[in-house]
């Protein structure tokens, strides 16, 4: 069994999947990928999002606002509580800071990611983080918040060994996505080998960053199993077993994630 730790389901191109998420799920399962994390980027989108994919008990959910996915507003903190409380959700996020797009509004992406932080306090679930181009400060932020004591993970990781050692500091996972097939990666790669096996997630971050072979297609759930194979044989183990140490590894991070 795999888990896709990270995608947008509500993001995929449907018109290319023949029937729609139902059918881009069971392409999934076919190659063993059994429960994925429906990822929000805001709050707008985010009632379309569960509609979508609350028919589904295989897909559980996170609420949150995306550091480049806001409207320019601060989120309202009661509000997120409110969403976040909701059984179905797992996880505040995706949140974090990312300066390749929005270097221009730090202090706003800062506060955001705060409110995020002392939401998933107030509800004892984790963070899914996303950090580009802020690795400082995204580290700075899970320090005076105290981040450590409702963990979380750091997605489609990309930084270096000193960022990743950090956050396993904080006692978060690290997740991979289809970057670290590709050609120029060797960096990150250098990396995954040292991440240890009970901090290990795999994801999509689909319909984002297919990974070799299916790259510069539109990427989904399904191709999760190329990340874990790419995975297995780079850190030398056997699929099957880097596939169940991921897997628990997402349930027991996201407690409140239904296993099959």
């Amino acid at each position: 069994m795999l888990v896709d730790s990270h995608c947008h389901l509500d993001r995929l191109d449907f018109s290319q999947i023949p029937d729609g998420l139902a059918g881009a799920l069971r392409e999934a399962h076919a190659v063993g990928v059994e429960h994925f994390l429906c990822v929000a980027i805001n709050l707008d989108a985010y009632p379309a999002m569960r509609a979508l994919v609350d028919p589904f008990p295989e897909v559980a959910v996170s609420v949150g606002v995306h550091p480049t996915g806001g409207d320019g507003q601060a989120t309202d903190p009661e509000t997120l509580v409110a969403l976040a409380s909701d059984p179905q959700v797992v996880a505040l996020g995706e949140t974090g800071l990312d300066y390749y797009y929005g270097a221009e509004y730090k202090q706003h992406q800062q506060a955001e990611f705060r409110t995020h932080v002392q939401v998933a306090h107030q509800v004892g679930k984790p963070l899914i983080v996303h950090t580009r181009d802020a690795r400082t400060d995204t580290l700075s932020i899970l320090r005076e918040e105290g981040a450590a004591d409702v963990g979380g993970v750091m997605h489609c990781f990309t930084e270096d060994w000193d960022t990743a050692r950090a956050a396993l500091d904080l006692g978060f996972h690290i997740s991979f996505s289809g970057i670290v097939t590709f050609r120029n990666a060797d960096a990150l790669r250098a990396v995954a080998q040292k991440v240890p096996a009970d901090r290990l997630l795999v994801e999509t971050d689909s319909p984002y960053l297919a990974p070799v072979p299916k790259r510069g297609r539109p990427n989904q759930p399904a191709y999760v199993r190329y990340v874990a194979e790419f995975m297995a044989e780079l850190r030398k183990e056997p699929f099957d077993q880097l596939a169940r140490t991921t897997t628990e590894n997402y349930f027991r991070l996201f407690g409140a994630a239904s296993a099959p």
